[in-house]
């Protein structure tokens, strides 16, 4: 990266609107269970929230630390003649009252079976609360003991209006109504649009949803606790996309997407920068997405891009789950704190390139994290796990999958008169035929790494443990 452009990166450092009632609740709002509303359950007697193991038949009901924008946490209350079913949004099953105490999920087939059928009472004695109920047996929903344990088994058993048997129902969705849809079929026809309804001073959380399509703009998410909320099968299906690039804005203002705002959610959808680095004579990197937020949270979302895709500002804290990065040349890059946690990343040029060019200040310990994730390429032994931008760039690959496009005789190689030798990059218990223990490979210990786990990246000062 030619060091005007770093210089730029380093240099880039009212009336209050009535929001509609489109822009739905999330889970720091209690919602009264509505017919195709989306809720995680959670119990009044732990805070954790209901969910179910697996996607098969039979998978038992537990409950977990609640993460909203887990599927498998999340329960679609579909309308039926004798009450609701809940339908989980991992295995699309219903959540079922067996003969035994411990519920379940099972498939819902025509959706009229009793045991699958709920009625929910409002609470009398804790305001907010719901009493589940089935249709079936006439017993309640209930968090065995009232334990606060983590995967303690979710019951029936004879309805009381106890903790143990109250119910939050926290709401993701509003029947999945867009609020954004080009079409023009929601509130909003752009994403920055409905961003820009929120209030500047918004204390709480915000779900825009976006229908499946294409959004060709620029978006900018400056506001605090906003979640953006693909409605698509899948992350593909919903596409923010621009092809800005440093040519004409520098790389920092090339983004298709910024989020600043703190305590951001995206989920199910991509961000992408699909400039044709042909079409500009020099200045070819373009990001995809930049983030400069606090507290970000990035789980089943695309980032795709060439040069310079994902930058990850000094200021940015995120945690990226079960998502997709790719690129060609230093595609992740900058100087704040990331995790990724089960993560694919790829590279996809076929001459290979740096993945990273971390530029971590010597004052932080923690850098970039690739945890539990897979390392891909388009070809074999053309791969680099980074360089560093900064001489203190901290990056850690963590038990992670390394294919055979890790060029293994130098897997990390120096950038602008830094050498990676006097850079922190790390490996700890990676597999796979791009891995390695060589003099060129250095090693955490088994005691250091208990100091370079996900919740330790991202703790800083608040103790913030995403991490699900």
């Amino acid at each position: 990266m030619p060091t005007h452009l770093k210089a730029r990166i380093r240099a880039s450092m009212l009336a209050v609107l009535a929001l509609p009632i489109v822009l739905t609740q999330t889970p720091a709002q209690a919602a009264t269970p509505a017919a195709n509303g989306v809720y995680t359950l959670a119990s009044a007697s732990s805070g954790k929230c209901l969910t179910v193991a697996g996607t098969a038949n039979g998978g038992l009901a537990t409950q977990v630390a609640c993460a909203a924008t887990s599927t498998a946490h999340q329960w679609k209350a579909v309308a039926q003649s004798g009450g609701f079913n809940l339908v989980n949004g991992a295995g699309t099953r219903c959540l079922d009252a067996p003969t035994t105490a411990q519920l379940q999920q099972w498939g819902c087939g025509d959706g009229t079976k009793p045991n699958q059928q709920w009625t929910f009472t409002a609470s009398t004695a804790a305001s907010g609360k719901f009493l589940v109920r089935n249709v079936a047996t006439g017993q309640c929903v209930s968090n065995q003991g009232g334990s606060t344990a983590g995967n303690n088994p979710i019951v029936q058993e004879a309805c009381s209006d106890v903790a143990r048997m109250q119910w939050t129902f926290n709401q993701i969705s509003a029947g999945g109504t867009a609020v954004v849809a080009a079409d023009g079929t929601g509130q909003y026809r752009t994403v920055q649009a409905a961003i820009d309804a929120v209030p500047s001073n918004n204390t709480t959380r915000r779900v825009i949803t976006i229908k499946a399509g294409t959004y060709r703009e620029i978006v900018t998410l400056n506001k605090p606790y906003v979640t953006l909320q693909g409605l698509g099968s899948s992350p593909s299906a919903t596409v923010i996309v621009n092809n800005r690039s440093a040519y004409t804005h520098g790389t920092s203002g090339s983004f298709t997407a910024q989020i600043s705002g703190r305590d951001a959610v995206a989920t199910n959808l991509t961000f992408s920068n699909d400039l044709d680095e042909s079409s500009v004579p020099s200045g070819a990197q373009a990001v995809a997405l930049r983030l400069d937020g606090d507290r970000t949270l990035l789980t089943g979302v695309r980032v795709l891009g060439d040069q310079d895709t994902l930058l990850v500002n000094d200021s940015a804290r995120a945690y990226v789950k079960n998502s997709y990065v790719e690129g060609t040349v230093d595609f992740i890059f900058g100087g704040g704190t990331i995790v990724f946690d089960a993560c694919d990343i790829h590279e996809k040029r076929t001459t290979g390139g740096p993945i990273t060019a971390a530029s971590t200040a010597a004052t932080k310990t923690y850098g970039f994290l690739f945890y539990r994730s897979r390392i891909t390429g388009a070809t074999n032994n053309t791969t680099q796990l980074g360089r560093p931008w900064r001489p203190d760039a901290q990056v850690l690959y963590r038990e992670s999958t390394l294919s055979a496009t890790i060029r293994t005789a130098q897997p990390w190689t120096d950038m602008s008169g830094n050498t990676w030798q006097n850079a922190r990059f790390r490996e700890y218990r990676n597999t796979g035929s791009g891995a390695g223990t060589g003099s060129n490979r250095p090693q955490l210990s088994d005691s250091q790494a208990a100091d370079y786990t996900p919740q330790r990246y991202l703790a800083g000062s608040d103790g913030w443990n995403p991490v699900f």
